[in-house]
Parts: structure tokens; C-alpha cells; sequence
């Protein structure tokens, strides 16, 4: 039995029971990109022993990446050869150029093909080049292709925003074959990123269809991070519908849906396992359970009765811990304490019920910010608080940013110097060369074309600045604001490096540098380019180097979110409340970065502006908090505790 199968056998049937597929939860997607890939190299050995080949479907995006790099290890270091293989895509862009940065053709090259030895003739992809009149014809030649190759034996499948495989948009119908197809608006914004604007995203696709995706032999569908886990839980316990098309799936005899602890938040055995019977109630799940009840009921906790707790499934819960008045004024008291307008402990007070110690005082404390403006958009308001309560608070901004600026930016600020120097009669050479060079590149500049390293230093500078500003404002001083540029980052593109050694050690020796009491850390890790969680991985890295020092043992970290998603009222253990003032203050901290105000380059998937969506998760925050029954504030920026 394969390892995707034990785990889940080792569950109980009842865990499972509102499951309509095959549902593997692992703790991480490096973990489970692993374990697809073992059933992949599995499968490939074997055939060679038969003298046969593998049909394998592909897809892309970030989701299948650490799978591709776990296969080219095992083809590097352990021998596996993809001689008898042939891959099938997904799908591609329409009309695109194979060369082109965002094309699929280029992608599967540089993320699998050129590093292992299957021969080109046996791989293939949708050609994004076809005209349009043989598109059709195409697209058959294609179905019957696989057909040819005895069919696809695994398929890897991620799932999109609107519960797309492949790009078979919702509409889709389960029969359907490779085709040309529009794309729905929402995927056309979560490409946007990959094109630099949405404007530059192709309005079609080739497609795979549902029908031949449906008639492989095996199904892998992978997801991770937090931002999947609603289109999973439709998927995996909704009803099949044509407006998920990844219901479909459903209807497949050998699918496994393959997930990372976050992707899954929402399935009922993760969300809710008391609705499914009996369960181990620690005060993490029973926390977690009353906050429910109370959302459901809508009732503040200490109005929550026996018969409330009875009629939700949670009647073990009375049974091993009630009565109901109990439960309820010990969760209570629990999501009291975390509350604190003392970030950094309240010196010469009891803190047995504070979340954070009082001493040692004034604390130095050491705030990472994936990007430039992070710090403030998802704490601003307590690092504000930090700073007025006498902290010695020092940020660390972990990348510059710079694929995040406006092309007009840049001529605007390349324009500045060359009116400055005018103004002031300074000799102009260097400035007005500088300038034509760039404006020459901008003026020439493809949709998603890598901007030339002037051009990267100039908006880099951009987002510099703007972090001064945002940290001045917050009253940070200049030499505690700290520029790592680590190097993961510096590609020019969506696309990262992997993280490497250097920026690793980048962050260890700043964190050594500074001895910091406190370390605050990103853990947003819904950031759909996924630089919040390289960030917070160097970190976690960097913090197992150090933690044996002597100064680390008196280091709390604490993780905060805001940029893209809000930590759930029952994980809180530092929970910041802020007055109308302080998010007035909060707000304008983050208005000093111009570059990001009015319309940001990657806005994601949410159409607000980034301070808006601060606001209007810590004032949430802070309503759920009075729904609860406690006490009722303008806005609170959440925390949870990282113990390393």
C-alpha cells in the first residue's frame, strides 16, 4: 500500500464520512510534494521492469513545482531516467509565444524539462501559436495523441480561485474535450501578477477538458496555503456542480486530493470534527469549539447554555467538561488574557495573565517585513504602541520590493534628478544619460519583459524610500531600519529563486546582531506570489541556527497577519487593541508608500486597497471580539506565539 493510502486508512471511517474523494492531509506541501512524487517515480520504475511507458498529464503553476524539483532530484542523485515517459500538459495560454516569459512551454523547461533526460519528442504541451481557424482541428490531434499513448496514467491537477482544472472555467461540462476557451475574469486577475497587469493577460486558453482529464487512470489534486481551502471543501464535500468544475472529480474512481494542513482548514474533519462524533477535547479544539458555537448561536460566551452544547454536537464535550457555565468562563477568561495594549509587557505589573512578559523593559524587538510596506499594512498600529511604550524597535525589510513599482514611477523619479539638477546647476552628464537609458528601455519595454538592472535599482530605491518614510513616521530611527535584499528575490520576475544558504544567513547574523526580546514575523502565508512564505521559512531557518545562543532563550516570536488574511478570533494569543487614533495613525503610516496607494501592481485576488483591507480586518477582529461578549474596541491587530 502506497503512502498517500495508509494515510488515510489510519483515520477513522467516521472522520471521513462527508468526504465524496480520497483526501490526503499532510503538514506541509514540501512533505506532500514528496510523497506525489515517490508515487510518480514509483510508477516509472515499474514500467521499466515491463518494458512499458508512463503517460503522465502535467500542470502548472506554483502549485506542482516542488514536486518537478523533488523528480530531478531523484533523477540527479538517484538514477531515475524519464526515457519511458511521455507528458501531456494541461494547457497554454491563447494566442502565446513558446519563448515568452509567461508561457507554459517555457515554464515546464526551466521547472522540469531541462534538468531531466526525457526526450524532447515525447514531450508535449498545447502550441499557443496555432492560428485561430486550426485551433480545432489542433486540439483533436492532441485528444487523439493521448489516445494513441494509451491514455494519461497520472495526472497532476492544482485547482484555481474559481474551482478550475486546467482552465476548464466554470460552465464547463464534464464531457467536455481540448478546446479553446475564454477565461473567466477572476483567473484573468490571479494571472495578472505573472503578466505585470491584467491587461497583458491573454483573454483565452487551450485547454485539456474536463472529459479527457476525467478518463485518466490516476488523478492527483494538489493544494496548499489557506486561500484554497474554501474551493476545497466544495470540492471535496459539496454537491457536483458545473459552477465548480472540481466537483467533477468526484464522479472519478482513483482521485486523491492531496493538502497541506492549511488547504484543508475547512473540511469538516478539520473545521468541525465535533459534528462527526466523539472527540479528544484538548483546550486548543475546545476554544476553537465554544468561538464556533458562539458564531453559530449568536450569543456572547457566557450566554452559551447546556442545550446550545447539546444541539451542536458537543455534548462529550458537557459530558467530559461541563457544565455549559464552566466551559464557558474558562474560554472566556482564556480570550481575556489575550488581550494587552502592552505589546511589550507592562513593566512593574503581574503578567502571570498577560500574554507577553513584563521584563525584561524596555524590550528590543525586531519586526521582519516581507516587503516593504508589510510592517505597517499587518502591525502598524503595534509597532506604533512598541515605539511609544519605549521599545527599542528595529525593522528588518526583507526584500526590496522593486517589481512592485509602476514603469511611470521610475520615469518620474528618473525626471526629478535631472530637474534637480538643473535647478541647482549641477553637471547633468551622468543623470541625463541614467535617464534617456531608462526612459530608451521603458519606451521599448515588452508586456512582463524583466526591467534592466537601472530600472530595478531605480524602483528598488522607490520602495526604499517609502519604507523610511513609513518607519520615520511610526518613529523608528533611520539606523534601525534594516535593508536585507535577500538575494531569493532578486530575479526580476514573479518567479523566485529558491532560498538559499546566503539568504538564510542574511537573517541569522542580523538576528545576532540586534539580540532581539521580541522577533515579529509574517506568517500571512496566503500571499499568492509566495514571498511571505520564503521569508517566513528563512526565519524559521535562521531561528534553529541561533536558538542555542545565550540571548535566545529570552526571545519570543510572534507571528502576525493583515496583508492578505486575518488570524481566527480562537488562534489569537496576543490580541493589540487599537483606538480610532491609532488606526488614523496606522492608516497614514501606511499612505507613505505612494507607490502602493490608489491601485498596487499585484493586488491579488481582493480588489481593495491594501489599508482598507487592514482596517477592515482589524476592526472584524475587534467586532468578533464583542460579539464574544468581551470588551468592545475600535480595531485589533492579532497574534499567535511561534515557540522554537
Amino acid at each position: 500500500m502506497n503512502n498517500l493510502n495508509r494515510v488515510t486508512d489510519q483515520l477513522n471511517k467516521r472522520d471521513t464520512y462527508y468526504e465524496k474523494i480520497h483526501t490526503v492531509i499532510f503538514q506541509d506541501s514540501s512533505e506532500a510534494s514528496v510523497e506525489v512524487a515517490n508515487e510518480i517515480a514509483h510508477l516509472i520504475k515499474e514500467r521499466k521492469k515491463e518494458n512499458k511507458n508512463v503517460v503522465l498529464g502535467l500542470a502548472t503553476g506554483s502549485t506542482p513545482v516542488a514536486v518537478y524539483d523533488e523528480l530531478i532530484r531523484l533523477h540527479q542523485e538517484n538514477g531515475l531516467s524519464f526515457q519511458n515517459v511521455l507528458t501531456f500538459n494541461l494547457d497554454e495560454y491563447y494566442p502565446i509565444e513558446p519563448d515568452s516569459l509567461q508561457s507554459y512551454v517555457r515554464f515546464m523547461n526551466e521547472h522540469l524539462f531541462d534538468h531531466i533526460d526525457i526526450p524532447k519528442k515525447q514531450i508535449h504541451i498545447p502550441d499557443g501559436t496555432i492560428s485561430e481557424e486550426n485551433v480545432s482541428t489542433y486540439c483533436e490531434k492532441y485528444e487523439k495523441l493521448i489516445r494513441d499513448a494509451g491514455g494519461i496514467d497520472i495526472q497532476l491537477l492544482g485547482i484555481g480561485r474559481t474551482g478550475h482544472i486546467g482552465f476548464n472555467e466554470p460552465g464547463s461540462r464534464p464531457d467536455s474535450p481540448t478546446r479553446l476557451i475564454t477565461l473567466d475574469q477572476v483567473t484573468r486577475k490571479d494571472a495578472a501578477s505573472d503578466f505585470f497587469g491584467e491587461e497583458y493577460v491573454p483573454r483565452r486558453a487551450i485547454t485539456m477538458g474536463v472529459g479527457t482529464i476525467l478518463q485518466a487512470k490516476k488523478i492527483f489534486l494538489m493544494a496548499w496555503g489557506e486561500g484554497k481551502s474554501e474551493m476545497i471543501r466544495q470540492t471535496v464535500e459539496g454537491d457536483v456542480k458545473e459552477s465548480v468544475p472540481a466537483t467533477y472529480l468526484q464522479k472519478h474512481p482513483n482521485t486523491t486530493v492531496v493538502l497541506d494542513e492549511a488547504a484543508s482548514a475547512k473540511l469538516m474533519r478539520v473545521n468541525t470534527p465535533w459534528l462527526l462524533g466523539p472527540c479528544n477535547w484538548d483546550d486548543i479544539l475546545t476554544r476553537k469549539a465554544v468561538v464556533w458555537l458562539c458564531l453559530k448561536e449568536e450569543k456572547p460566551i457566557l450566554k452559551l447554555t447546556d442545550e446550545n452544547y447539546n444541539e451542536n454536537g458537543m455534548a462529550d464535550l458537557i459530558t467530559t467538561k461541563g457544565p455549559a457555565y464552566n466551559i464557558n468562563i474558562r474560554v472566556f477568561n482564556e480570550l481575556q488574557h489575550t488581550i494587552t495594549g502592552w505589546p511589550g509587557g507592562k513593566p512593574n505589573e503581574d503578567d502571570k495573565y498577560r500574554p507577553e512578559r513584563k521584563a525584561p523593559f524596555p524590550k528590543r524587538a525586531l519586526i521582519f517585513s516581507p516587503h516593504p510596506d508589510d510592517d505597517v499594512i499587518s502591525m502598524g498600529g503595534t509597532l506604533i504602541r512598541l515605539v511609544d511604550q519605549g521599545h527599542e524597535v528595529h525593522i528588518a525589510y526583507q526584500t526590496s520590493g522593486n517589481i512592485a513599482v509602476f514603469d511611470d514611477d521610475v520615469v518620474r523619479f528618473a525626471d526629478f534628478v535631472i530637474d534637480y539638477s538643473e535647478a541647482f546647476g549641477m553637471k547633468e552628464q551622468k543623470a541625463e544619460k541614467l535617464f534617456r537609458k531608462v526612459n530608451e528601455f521603458l519606451k521599448n519595454k515588452k508586456p512582463g519583459q524583466v526591467d534592466s538592472p537601472e530600472v530595478k535599482m531605480i524602483k528598488g530605491l522607490i520602495r526604499r524610500g517609502e519604507a523610511k518614510a513609513g518607519g520615520r513616521y511610526c518613529g523608528v530611527p533611520d539606523d534601525h531600519m534594516h535593508f536585507m535584499d535577500m538575494p531569493f528575490y532578486e530575479t526580476g520576475k514573479v518567479k523566485k529563486k529558491p532560498i538559499s544558504e546566503e539568504d538564510i544567513q542574511i537573517t541569522v547574523d542580523l538576528i545576532r546582531e540586534i539580540k532581539p526580546h521580541q522577533i515579529y514575523a509574517a506568517g500571512d502565508l496566503s500571499d499568492p506570489h509566495g514571498t511571505h512564505r520564503v521569508c517566513l521559512k528563512a526565519i524559521f531557518a535562521a531561528l534553529e541556527i541561533v536558538k542555542d545562543d545565550d540571548w535566545a532563550k529570552d526571545c519570543w516570536v510572534w507571528l502576525y497577519r493583515g496583508a492578505w488574511q486575518e488570524w481566527d478570533v480562537n488562534e489569537i494569543e496576543m490580541a493589540v487593541p487599537l483606538s480610532p487614533n491609532e488606526l488614523r495613525r496606522k492608516r497614514r503610516a501606511i499612505f507613505k508608500h505612494q507607490s502602493q496607494k490608489d491601485r498596487p501592481l499585484f493586488p491579488g485576488s481582493d480588489a481593495r486597497e491594501f489599508w482598507q483591507r487592514s482596517e477592515d480586518r482589524n476592526r472584524g477582529t475587534a467586532e468578533a471580539y464583542d460579539s464574544l461578549g468581551l470588551a468592545e474596541y475600535e480595531a485589533i491587530e492579532g497574534f499567535v506565539r511561534y515557540h522554537f
